[in-house]
């Protein structure tokens, strides 16, 4: 069964020099390419199972190296947290604009500032 292909391309865009140059080409073929085990398998001239070994090797070569270092998941909630730094920049935009509401504004304003010091830990 076909891996999630988002994130195989996110491990790959992360980690794709760590596997082999052949566990690299079989992985782009069958997960950026769309071609079938069977059709790698004819144009390499071995079995289908030995594609199948191959892009499953360099799966979990991807998935240990995510494991361990954990880049993408990091690069996820640093993309989170800049969502919700630009929502309350947004409506602190917006509550000044009325010249209301200062209690407000220093609640997101410390909002920010947490969210900000969140995104330099993780980038450490």
């Amino acid at each position: 069964m076909k891996k999630d292909p988002l994130e195989m391309t996110l491990l790959f865009d992360f980690y794709g020099d760590t596997p082999t140059e052949k566990q690299r080409d079989f992985f782009d073929l069958y997960h950026n390419n769309d071609y079938s085990l069977a059709e790698i398998a004819e144009n390499a001239g071995i079995t289908r199972q030995g594609v199948r070994d191959i892009v499953g090797r360099a799966e979990q070569i991807l998935q240990n190296m995510e494991d361990k270092l954990g880049l993408v998941a990091r690069a996820g909630r640093g993309q989170d947290s800049i969502r919700k730094i630009r929502e309350s920049a947004q409506y602190i935009e917006q509550l000044g604009a009325g010249h209301s509401g200062m209690q407000v504004i220093v609640s997101h304003a410390r909002q920010i500032q947490e969210l900000a010091d969140t995104v330099l830990e993780d980038d450490l």
